[in-house]
């Protein structure tokens, strides 16, 4: 299976940004989804996740009341809206798959499955 994040960029404090991951190479509702992102010099942090059907999102603290995660099977991406940016949202944004679900979602070593990831840069 490959993963491939896109939408990233380069915005200010306050916008808006929509990323995107395709995931090919076996039917998509095979997989839970998540991302994470790795700030420099920083460890990998967790996000949000989704399960299979897109009806039990799951999201750090950092991410809630401000992203959104989201599918869509039928085109085989994986959504993240980013609403109200801070600089301390910087970082490479990275999606990630695996077959299981559980309640637990947010540990790193539990995707076998992970894609090159996507740069976000807020400025202030």
């Amino acid at each position: 299976v490959q993963l491939q994040a896109s939408g990233g960029g380069v915005v200010q404090a306050g916008a808006s940004l929509r990323l995107s991951c395709v995931v090919s190479g076996r039917p998509f509702d095979d997989y839970a989804m998540a991302w994470f992102r790795q700030a420099p010099g920083k460890e990998r942090e967790f996000v949000a996740a989704i399960n299979w059907y897109g009806d039990k999102p799951y999201y750090e603290d950092v991410a809630k009341g401000r992203f959104t995660v989201s599918r869509d099977n039928a085109k085989s991406t994986l959504y993240l809206q980013m609403n109200s940016l801070k600089p301390e949202d910087t970082a490479v944004y990275l999606c990630a798959a695996r077959t299981i679900w559980d309640y637990s979602p947010a540990y790193a070593n539990k995707y076998p499955y992970w894609g090159p990831g996507t740069l976000v840069t807020v400025s202030s």
